[in-house]
């Protein structure tokens, strides 16, 4: 008996199964704006982070960014949440927008885990991060213009993503290489199945 044929049809079968679990796309959350929302996914964070600065949102700023975290800089990322907080609110208080003001998403990038192994190593080790990756997201701008973040995005130890919007507090390790990455190609809508 030729076992050739049966065992190349077992492979095949194999193969097949792997590929369709593999096209099948993961759900999320997406807000009004058809852009993502939530703690559940990189993108999420990311999102939720502009669209913070967008609404001038002091609490949704506070509650998307990362806790502050040990290490060498915890001092100046709390100023900075600080003082970002107040620049929010001096801007919710303009009658007039800032013309660099964000004014609405416009483009949600799947997130990328950097090329550098060393800081997801780096932040596991140091902080208790499970994961750090990065989401470049476009807005426009109320003077007409348009601007795309790079956001930093860690997934702390109790399973969240949350934004980090000063990557390079402290030492810098977490973000190492973060601005020499290649622009983003791939939406996110092409990684998830959208659900509102």
């Amino acid at each position: 008996m030729n076992i050739r044929p049966t065992l190349i049809c077992l492979l095949a079968v194999i193969s097949f199964s792997f590929t369709a679990a593999a096209a099948e796309k993961s759900k999320i959350k997406v807000a009004e704006d058809g852009f993502p929302t939530g703690h559940e996914t990189p993108e999420g964070a990311a999102c939720d982070l502009a669209r913070a600065f967008i609404t001038h949102d002091v609490s949704a700023f506070n509650r998307t960014c990362v806790r502050l975290y040990a290490g060498t800089g915890p001092k100046d990322y709390a100023a900075f949440l600080r003082s970002t907080a107040e620049s929010m609110k001096a801007e919710a208080a303009r009658k007039e927008p800032s013309p660099s003001a964000p004014k609405s998403i416009g483009k949600t990038f799947a997130a990328r885990h950097l090329s550098s192994d060393g800081p997801a190593s780096y932040g596991y080790a140091s902080f208790g991060f499970q994961d750090i990756m990065f989401v470049d997201v476009g807005v426009f701008l109320h003077g007409g213009g348009h601007y795309l973040n790079r956001t930093l995005v860690i997934k702390d130890r109790d399973g969240k993503w949350y934004a980090h919007p000063l990557p390079s507090a402290g030492s810098g390790l977490l973000s190492k290489g973060l601005d020499e990455e290649s622009p983003s190609q791939k939406d996110f809508s092409e990684v998830y199945d959208m659900q509102k």
